[in-house]
């Protein structure tokens, strides 16, 4: 059935997840290819390509698909928050092989978890877009170049965050950049550093084009976009300030941290602009704030809007971190034991966790039930449509919709302070470092209290980034950088920061090879 672009009761976001949902289905598949994906050559493209409405199902499928990509198995935190001993897990014996690194355990959860084919399905998807969206500028005046240079930007960001994204898991993928139906040859691994410049090259080759705002008349694209305003619009698609920061997040993994100064300081100074903010700690611990919905302030996120039908009861951190009264669960997943806690929270004043002079906590933002045997992680609880509560009467209900989010605002302030500190420009980096500190309600940065700037800055990260997806790549950057952990600095060395190939992958295509660590 055709809709109206303008029809009050049109939602494109929840479109994303219907569309993302079918060509999901149709991209997992194939167990003959690379990527163990299916080509969507198998829809009827007969009547697909020829019009406006097309090309906006198929770029909401894309960024559906990533999202999917990043939650599935509760996947963007198990890579990042429960490896590296940040949390511990009382009872899944699959977590605790994550946590102490014993990759190729055998579960369920690590076999699809060293599965990339979630990640091919969004590239495919990707380039299946950038060879047919001008076949849809040929077919309907309405869809305009502008329209269509701004869409090929955004996909060409998704595909480019897609193959980085990938990297910092499993380090050398297969450069996969045109679609692929029944004939296509399996692929043997690009180096890690090879995809990353092409990643930094594409989205260089495209940031200019994209907007800070869309439809709001932003001097790169006038008037609605894809006849809706920028309610509809804001925190839901990649703009400009996203591209930068997903560029940064690339130099910072290749180590080049005059890029990552760079690249900061232009999503910091175009900040304004974009309608991005720092976050105060109330809004970021609320069950209706921050991680609720969509907003400006998601530098780069992936949401989930309750009010649009969308959430689930997998997919969000909440899953693994709460327990009773927050949901009907006894114990959480995962929790930081007490003296974690305190050795992370171990200044004074600090707004997100802290004692008073009694030894009680003054705060339950990032803990609740400090006292317990199983401190809980609330930090992001966003139930439902962020009504969380601890009465028994809401703990059935666990049904969670808070983004799935990449990056903020004080992660980019961190990460230029980070690279400040390695360039040598102390001041600056203790510039940055206070600017964060400040709005948590701590004392300017002290050497003697605080020690070396580096670990600071790193040691910040850890307590504000909490819960976000950074803590173990924020680990292997740090140790390159400081090198005063002989083990870590093996694991660097060895690969095994990486995690091991699926022995699915391997026997479908003899091209690839298993990681040196994992073999």
């Amino acid at each position: 059935m055709k809709r109206n672009l303008n029809h009050k009761n049109y939602n494109p976001i929840k479109t994303t997840v219907l569309i993302a949902t079918s060509i999901f289905l149709l991209l997992t598949g194939s167990c003959k290819k690379v990527v163990d994906v299916k080509s969507t050559r198998a829809v009827a493209e007969v009547n697909m390509w020829n019009k406006l409405e097309d090309t906006r199902a198929a770029l909401l499928g894309i960024y559906g698909l990533t999202r999917a990509a990043m939650v599935d198995n509760n996947a963007h935190w198990i890579y990042g928050d429960v490896r590296g001993k940040q949390f511990v897990s009382p009872t899944r014996q699959d977590l605790k092989a994550v946590i102490d690194n014993r990759l190729t355990a055998s579960y369920k959860t690590l076999d699809q978890l060293s599965n990339w084919r979630r990640w091919y399905a969004v590239i495919n998807a990707a380039n299946i877009f950038l060879e047919r969206v001008h076949d849809v500028k040929k077919a309907d005046l309405r869809y305009t170049a502008g329209n269509m240079e701004i869409d090929i930007a955004q996909t060409r960001v998704l595909r480019a965050f897609a193959y980085f994204y990938m990297v910092r898991i499993w380090g050398d993928v297969p450069l996969i950049i045109s679609s692929h139906d029944g004939s296509f040859e399996n692929r043997a691994q690009n180096s890690g550093a090879e995809v990353l410049a092409w990643a930094e090259k594409e989205i260089l080759e495209v940031v200019d084009v994209l907007p800070n705002k869309y439809g709001e008349n932003d001097p790169k694209q006038p008037g609605l976009y894809y006849g809706e305003s920028l309610s509809r619009w804001n925190g839901a698609l990649v703009r400009r300030i996203s591209a930068y920061a997903v560029l940064a997040h690339i130099a910072a993994w290749q180590g080049d941290y005059i890029k990552v100064a760079n690249n900061a300081t232009k999503i910091i100074n175009e900040a304004g602009d974009a309608q991005v903010t720092l976050t105060d700690v109330n809004s970021l611990t609320s069950s209706n704030g921050y991680f609720s919905s969509k907003r400006h302030s998601h530098l780069l996120g992936f949401n989930f809007t309750y009010e649009q039908g969308e959430g689930g009861m997998s997919g969000h951190i909440e899953e693994l971190t709460l327990a009773f009264p927050f949901v009907n669960k006894a114990i959480p997943d995962i929790y930081m034991s007490k003296d974690s806690i305190l050795s992370t929270f171990n200044e004074k004043k600090d707004t997100r966790f802290g004692l008073d002079t009694l030894g009680r906590p003054t705060t339950d933002r990032y803990f609740y039930n400090f006292d317990g045997r199983y401190p809980i992680f609330s930090k992001i609880k966003v139930i439902m449509e962020g009504s969380a509560s601890t009465s028994t009467t809401d703990a059935k209900f666990s049904f969670f919709s808070s983004v799935a989010l990449f990056t903020r605002l004080e992660d980019i302030y961190l990460l230029r302070a980070e690279a400040s500190s390695v360039l040598g420009d102390r001041q600056s980096a203790i510039n940055d470092l206070n600017t964060i500190r400040s709005s948590r309600g701590l004392p300017n940065y002290s050497e003697v209290t605080n020690g070396l700037v580096i670990d600071a800055i790193f040691k910040e990260r850890k307590r504000e980034l909490m819960g976000e997806g950074h803590y173990w790549f924020d680990q292997v950057r740090y140790n390159k950088i400081r090198q005063n952990n002989s083990a870590f600095t093996e694991l660097i060395k060895s690969g095994g920061i990486y995690w091991p190939v699926s022995e699915e992958l391997l026997q479908q295509n003899k091209l690839l090879t298993q990681n040196q660590y994992w073999k």
